[in-house]
């Protein structure tokens, strides 16, 4: 699918979006700006309030990266958001998920290489996904091992990023020139 949205360049950023970025990020993001951020300043005061949000789950999470990417990855896996996918394949590496974990998000939360926590998180996704709601079942196994603030987190991290995947989407975000030439372990299905 091509571009519906093409990312607004730099160039042609005007003041409400400038603003919006600081807003949002706390400053202007330096070249090569990511598609994702030229896209949704398209709202600039939507994509302000939207980035501030999101720093939190990014930059100040109480859930463990890694955990957070995991369930990150199988929502991108789950809605076929490439983009979404490729993004952040790249940010769980970063945090020791491994490529034959990253193959595993596609099995879901039965995959053998979890541990309990993570087939857990990966089954709250599926629920959250699947029903809008974590059964009660794994509510209780997730809150053995999670404060209150991290369930709370947890369910926020699948609602914002299923969100992202139908904008993404809907979109057709354009992949950035690093993302066009990354060989991922896997990759989610193709909508059609």
């Amino acid at each position: 699918m091509s571009a519906r949205l093409p990312p607004v360049p730099p160039e042609q950023w005007d003041e409400d979006i400038e603003t919006a970025l600081r807003t949002g990020l706390g400053g202007i993001p330096p070249p090569p700006v990511p598609n994702v951020i030229g896209t949704l300043v398209h709202h600039p005061r939507l994509a302000g309030a939207f980035l501030a949000y999101n720093s939190v789950l990014l930059f100040g999470p109480t859930l463990d990266r890694r955990l957070r990417e995991l369930m990150i990855l199988r929502v991108a896996w789950r809605t076929s958001a490439t983009y979404e996918w490729l993004q952040h394949v790249r940010l769980a590496q970063r945090y020791g998920v491994t490529d034959d974990e990253i193959v595993a998000v596609g099995t879901g939360p039965a995959a053998e290489v979890w541990g309990a926590l993570e087939s857990d998180l990966l089954s709250a996704t599926d629920q959250l996904i699947d029903g809008y709601s974590i059964d009660d079942v794994t509510w209780a196994r997730l809150a053995s091992h999670l404060d209150q603030r991290q369930l709370v987190e947890a369910v926020f991290v699948v609602g914002t990023y299923t969100c992202l995947a139908m904008a993404f989407n809907s979109f057709g975000l354009e992949l950035d020139p690093e993302l066009q030439s990354m060989s991922p372990p896997a990759v989610p299905p193709s909508r059609p």
